[in-house]
């Protein structure tokens, strides 16, 4: 290669590179909204469950009548129940085959 090809080959190489655009700016940065606060938790206690942990394991004859039959219900642990979720209501689980109690809790 002779030097005045070499010379020619590096100043259209430096011309070209010089043509190049420069990167363009990082856009401006554009301010999200906060995420969404959870709602915060019920209290863990509303329903009185923690009261009623004592019927565990004792038949489900021991459970008292409620004094309101909307914020209670009795059911066997196979036995199909409603999803909705009432931090007030207190819900007895019990084995269907023993009458025992299984579970004592809010919802």
């Amino acid at each position: 290669m002779t030097l005045k090809l070499a010379l020619a080959l590096g100043a259209s190489l430096f011309l070209i590179g010089a043509c190049a655009s420069e990167p363009s700016a990082p856009p401006p940065s554009v301010e999200r909204p906060p995420p969404p606060r959870p709602d915060p938790a019920p209290p863990a206690d509303q329903c009185g469950a923690a009261q009623a942990q004592r019927l565990v394991g004792r038949n489900r004859s021991e459970i008292p009548v409620p004094v309101n039959p909307g914020l209670q219900r009795v059911a066997c642990t196979t036995c199909p129940v409603t999803m909705d979720f009432h931090p007030r209501r207190l819900n007895f689980f019990y084995d269907a085959e023993t009458g025992i109690i299984k579970e004592v809790r809010c919802g």
